[in-house]
């Protein structure tokens, strides 16, 4: 008799006990939809108004933390086309700048496959920029700020603000403008006049002549930088009527 007590106990036990764990995990599921269901207005540079669940919030924090050499821009679900039009409006004294969406920081925070996915994009995004900014050599100083975006599919790609009124080959055209004149006296006078009005000697003055450079990897977006501060174009070997339209995509920040 004493026997089957002690099993209706045991059994009893073992059932308050599978109840009490089947009540806390409900709670903490309960929990989690509710924290993410609760979007909140995010700190810092946003494009639109992105909003995060508070895990997603805790995540983003901890990403701008761990990557504090980058400068993230949250961008709204509904404005990500225009944010990609304009992204080299959107410049940064750090290292790099990354335009990411809202629904990506949802994604990362929810689900560790992705946040790994993501994170080693940024990983190699910071080394191959190191790697190939030596390339530049002297050109470095004419890029202003660099950039990148992650599409829906993972792909990445790449982006630089380049002042292109610093070109070289505007450098040895005044170098050879200058030699000229000072085998010519006359023209010497005539530059050193010009000079005291105030004139403008043709496209030269114009210091505000940014352009953003585009591409799909580091190496592509590198030689295009090295193009336009060598010839003045992306591609040198345009003709002059695709020059003439590459010039209308230019605009001053």
């Amino acid at each position: 008799m004493g026997q089957i007590n002690n099993n209706s106990a045991v059994t009893s036990y073992a059932s308050e006990y599978s109840y009490r764990t089947e009540q806390t995990k409900k709670n903490e599921t309960a929990k989690e939809a509710e924290s993410t269901a609760k979007k909140h207005r995010v700190s810092g540079r946003t494009i639109g108004e992105p909003k995060l669940s508070e895990r997603a919030q805790k995540y983003y924090d901890k990403l701008r933390a761990k990557y504090s050499n980058m400068d993230f821009i949250l961008v709204s679900s509904a404005m990500k086309d225009e944010a990609e039009r304009n992204k080299g409006m959107y410049q940064s004294s750090k290292e790099l700048l990354v335009l990411i969406d809202e629904d990506k920081i949802e994604q990362m925070a929810a689900d560790e496959n992705i946040r790994k996915k993501y994170e080693g994009i940024l990983d190699n995004a910071v080394m191959q920029l190191n790697q190939a900014k030596k390339s530049l050599g002297s050109n470095a100083d004419g890029v202003k700020s660099y950039g990148m975006t992650i599409d829906d599919h993972g792909n990445a790609s790449f982006f630089a603000v380049v002042d292109k009124s610093l070109a070289k080959q505007r450098d040895r055209i005044e170098q050879k403008r200058a030699e000229r004149a000072e085998d010519k006296k006359e023209a010497a006078k005539e530059a050193a006049e010009k000079r005291a009005e105030g004139k403008k000697d043709g496209p030269d003055g114009n210091s505000g002549n940014y352009v953003t450079v585009t591409a799909n990897s580091w190496s592509e977006l590198f030689r295009k930088i090295n193009n336009i501060m060598t010839t003045g174009y992306e591609d040198p070997h345009m003709t002059r009527q695709e020059k003439a339209l590459g010039q209308n995509f230019d605009y001053t920040l």
